[in-house]
């Protein structure tokens, strides 16, 4: 180091070359834990770095704080003047690291506080406090940050790198403790007190220093990425302190037994946890030799078997004898070749396959990757049936198995004619929507048999995870492919009927959502290229024809209900239950039961009382178990040894099914005014609904009781401020209806009731109370209101029509706007019914009202409309002569 004229050193040039290696722009990083002994030995030896020597008074040398005459002083060079330690000290705090009295400390600087310290060191004494921080993120660490122990250093060469940033050397000399901080700014300065070693010569001292060298030299020698000069470094250090040091600055330990290790004072107690620590990798290296040899070990076994198990390959093959696992590669080899695969998932099986010659026929992966190899040799790539595409063939195998359903039937025959003309078309998704019970699965079955293709039927009930229908990965255990290739191998046909059942009762949760992931088995766009995860390779769909089934279509999210072609099956009427129990169920459940026509027969009004009296319901599932039931009866009968030639009539319906299970009760129920008989969709097929309302003294309330849901309770609310308002015109007394309260009432409260179709049923209970005109008992009604007396469309005409006819309605109440609707209400109902479209509210009055008791006041126009002479005569003749009207088209439609 070359001084000017006034002492000062000059400032250190370096080139971009001699810039130590190591993270650039941290703020403080050592670049290792101390210099290598192979750098520190070349540094030292060619004079680029000139060690400090320490120089200690008496009172230093006991490591006491005494004046400045007493402190331990420092000589930066040969030449140079002993610098004494000052008592304020400049504080360097470093990360990560811990500086080891005795030892070269290579620092990075980047800190805009830690630059400045080192400008300021370099000008002057060069001396400074290196003290690590307890947490390396903290960026401007204060007293509570750093270790209260740290290292006075000497800076011995400085290197400024492009970057802005600052390389340093500086040299460890004596431990210190921090007292306190007398600066934070621009950088810290503390009040140091210096501390060097003391140890006094004894046995046990002796002792420790041998045991260091001796483990010391043989993690040398154990490590291969030591070089050979610190081993010269390990046998010059002389001082026992100094050996502690530098072995501690070299230990791979963290900074916590690092800085115990500095913080450790007295010299016997620093070589104790020094030879504890060496103890400790001398250990850990002796285990990694184990190990390093024994893989090796076996890798060479295990090479010498491979070599071992060719030459035997080769030497069976020139004597024309092959092992097991041998034929079996050659067995599963020709399969794949035979199974007629694309292209993409033959290479997949033939890369399989060479995995599998390769792994040991023990090992687990062998029968994983066997298992994978039967599915795909397994799958249908290139097996189809052909079609039977014959129309006259078709219409005749579903009219045998079933009876009505014309729409359903004509759809379907439309999608054969299509396939007929174009073969490769992409045909829709057909999804059956309708109440349980009335043959939505058993269509599909019909169609199977009438188009000649194999038939599958999944039930999607409950299905909540996404493997299920797209597999699991082959990584996890017992992986399987999902439900959609399952059921395609089992068929053996690439182009099955796949029958999706309740497909409106998929789940989701947090395993994934099954319907998402039917979506690309359902898209035509899509699934001619589907991938199952335990596959992975593409299969395509294209050729499937998929058939849905539902019984609430509002349960299927909307992107899964697009793929799909709606297909309603509304239920059956009284002649067509009766038609489907003689020509199908009577058949089935007397073979099921193991009798012959001679043993038993219905006749048709035993079949009719079982249809009226003990089912209630849209389909005839449970009218084929009432069946059943009298077939089981039967059955112990004739076992008993009881007479043949049952005929089952309507007074012996009692002794096998019990009473009657529904009665009709119409005419009770609506005989005193405040109740009328309405009409309601549910997912299970239409049904009958009552109103009943009463009225109390009060203050003009409305109470609503039953399970009402939001939508009813709006047509309520809507339906009273209409009578309210209309209270004159309606003949009610005003004054009456304002001191009542009324309570308005939907009997069966545990099931819960809502839907936009219940006002006209609600303002003609509310009518008929406050007039005391009951409603009458064979009207049912359907349909939603207006504050201003208009009649609003509803849905479900059909269902709810069916479920009136099964109840005995003789007159059904409907908007007039849905009047296009009864095309789908079948000619025979339309018979026996009849049908009254209404515009509004007075219309639906007149028709379901029973017209009051004529008197001597009461002119006849308004006899005949229910209404008094003094309820707005010019408008009554008009919605009397407009409800006729209506009611004449109803009959004439009936003709």
């Amino acid at each position: 180091m070359k001084l000017n004229d006034d002492g000062r050193p000059d400032e250190l040039e370096v080139s971009e070359e001699a810039a130590p290696e190591g993270p650039v722009g941290r703020a403080e990083s050592t670049t290792a834990d101390g210099l290598s002994s192979e750098d520190e030995a070349e540094a030292v030896a060619e004079g680029e770095i000139t060690p400090a020597i320490i120089h200690v008074g008496e009172s230093g040398a006991r490591g006491e704080r005494g004046g400045d005459d007493e402190r331990p002083s420092v000589q930066l060079g040969e030449d140079a003047k002993p610098v004494r330690i000052p008592e304020l000290l400049p504080i360097l705090p470093i990360r990560d690291t811990v500086a080891f009295p005795g030892t070269l400390v290579p620092l990075t600087i980047g800190r805009e506080k830690s630059k400045q310290l080192i400008d300021d060191v370099i000008s002057g004494s060069k001396l400074l406090g290196i003290v690590a921080q307890r947490h390396a993120r903290t960026e401007d660490p204060e007293l509570d940050d750093l270790y209260r122990v740290g290292t006075v250093a000497a800076v011995l060469k400085l290197l400024k790198l492009p970057d802005g940033t600052r390389s340093i050397v500086a040299h460890g000399l004596m431990r210190f403790g921090i007292e306190e901080l007398v600066q934070t700014s621009p950088y810290i300065v503390a009040r140091a007190h210096p501390r060097l070693d003391i140890a006094s010569p004894s046995t046990e001292l002796e002792a420790l220093v041998h045991r260091a060298r001796e483990q010391a030299t043989q993690l040398i020698e154990m490590s291969p990425n030591v070089p050979a000069e610190a081993l010269v470094i390990l046998n010059n250090i002389e001082e026992p302190g100094g050996l502690a040091d530098f072995l501690a600055a070299n230990l791979n330990l963290e900074l916590t037994p690092k800085q115990e290790l500095l913080e450790t004072f007295d010299v016997i107690e620093r070589l104790r946890k020094v030879n504890s620590a060496l103890a400790r990798q001398l250990e850990v290296l002796d285990l990694s030799k184990k190990i390093e040899t024994q893989v090796k070990q076996q890798i060479d076994k295990s090479q010498r078997e491979y070599y071992l198990q060719e030459q035997m390959r080769a030497i069976q093959k020139e004597l024309g004898e092959t092992d097991g696992r041998q034929v079996e590669l050659t067995e599963l080899r020709q399969r794949v070749a035979d199974a007629k695969m694309p292209e993409l998932v033959l290479k997949e099986a033939d890369r399989e396959l060479e995995r599998m010659e390769r792994i040991p026929q023990a090992s687990p992966e062998y029968g994983v990757s066997r298992e994978f190899l039967e599915w795909l040799i397994e799958m249908p790539w290139s097996v189809s049936t052909e079609d039977n595409l014959d129309l006259a063939r078709a219409e005749r195998v579903l009219n045998e198995d079933h009876y009505g359903l014309e729409k359903v039937k004509k759809r379907i025959l439309e999608y054969l004619a299509v396939r007929k003309l174009n073969p490769t078309g992409k045909g829709p998704i057909l999804c059956f929507a309708g109440p349980p019970g009335v043959g939505k699965t058993s269509l599909g079955q019909s169609i199977a048999r009438a188009l000649e293709r194999k038939f599958i039927r999944v039930s999607l009930g409950g299905v909540r995870d996404e493997a299920d229908i797209r597999g699991h990965r082959r990584t996890y255990i017992g992986a399987m492919p999902g439900r959609i290739i399952q059921e395609i191998r089992k068929a053996g046909s690439n182009n099955p009927l796949f029958m999706l059942d309740e497909v409106d009762k998929l789940g989701a949760d947090f395993r994934g959502d099954p319907s998402s992931a039917l979506l690309e088995v359902l898209d035509p766009q899509q699934n001619f290229s589907f991938q199952d995860h335990y596959l992975s390779v593409p299969f395509d769909l294209s050729k499937v024809m998929f058939i849905a089934t539902a019984n609430y279509m509002d349960a299927i999210p909307p992107p899964l209900r697009d793929r799909m072609e709606v297909i309603e099956l509304h239920g059956y009427t009284l002649f067509e239950k009766l038609s489907i129990a003689k020509r199908y169920l009577v058949k089935r459940q007397m073979a099921e039961n193991g009798l012959t026509p001679e043993q038993l027969r219905f006749d048709d009004a035993a079949l009719t009382t079982i249809v009226e009296g003990y089912t209630h319901e849209a389909g005839v599932r449970n009218l084929e178990r009432e069946i059943g039931s009298i077939c089981r009866g039967v059955a112990a009968v004739i076992v008993r040894g009881g007479k043949l030639g049952h005929v089952i009539r309507k007074a012996e319906l009692s002794r096998y099914l019990g009473p009657v299970k529904f009665e009709p009760e119409l005419a009770q129920r609506t005989s005193v005014p405040g109740v009328v008989t309405g009409l309601a969709w549910t997912p299970v097929g239409g049904d009958i609904l009552f109103v009943e309302a009463t009225a109390m003294p009060g203050k003009g309330n409305l109470m609503l009781t039953g399970q009402i849901g939001d939508v009813m309770k709006e047509s309520v609310q809507a339906a009273f401020s209409l009578v309210r308002s209309r209270a004159k015109s309606l003949e009610i007394d005003a004054e009456k209806l304002s001191s009542s309260d009324v309570h308005v009432h939907v009997p069966a409260g545990a099931i819960p009731k809502d839907g936009p179709s219940a006002g006209v049923a609600m303002i003609t209970a509310l009518v008929s109370l406050l007039r005391g005109v009951p409603c009458r008992p064979d009207v049912a009604m359907t349909g939603e209101i207006t504050l201003r007396g208009l009649v609003l469309p509803i849905g479900g005409l059909k269902e709810k029509t069916l479920a009136a006819h099964r109840a005995g309605i003789k007159t059904i109440i409907f908007p007039a706007r849905n009047e296009k609707d009864l095309e789908e209400v079948p000619k025979e109902i339309r018979d026996q019914i009849k049908f009254v479209a209404v515009k509004k509210v007075d219309e639906v009055l007149a028709t379901a009202l029973k017209p009051r008791e004529r008197s001597a006041r009461v002119p006849r126009a308004a006899a005949r409309t229910g209404r008094s002479a003094t309820a707005g005569t010019a408008a009554r003749p008009r919605a009397a002569r407009g409800g006729r009207k209506v009611v004449r088209t109803a009959r004439a439609g009936r003709r």
